[in-house]
């Protein structure tokens, strides 16, 4: 899958993550079909939260030693972060 398809992807997972949200949030839906759109909202976190762990594993952060010399090191995420304190 192409760099642009990706970022596609990720755009409209998250469109419709919002749509449902603004679903659920005017309450103006029967009851049946909130329960269906909170299920696939459910559904599009847990395939948002995959596809931005997906990405931060690929991300590298170019970082200066003592010497001035760039040295790639992995990305840490702040949950990376807060595991260490």
């Amino acid at each position: 899958m192409s760099r642009g398809k990706k970022n596609k992807d990720i755009e409209a997972i998250f469109k419709r993550l919002e749509e449902i949200v603004k679903d659920l949030e005017d309450g103006n839906i029967p009851l049946d079909q909130a329960l269906k759109e909170f299920e696939e909202g459910v559904a599009i976190v847990r395939e948002a939260a995959e596809v931005l762990e997906e990405a931060e594993k690929k991300v590298e952060l170019l970082i200066k030693d003592k010497e001035g010399i760039l040295k790639r090191e992995p990305f840490r995420s702040f949950t990376d972060l807060d595991e260490e304190e």
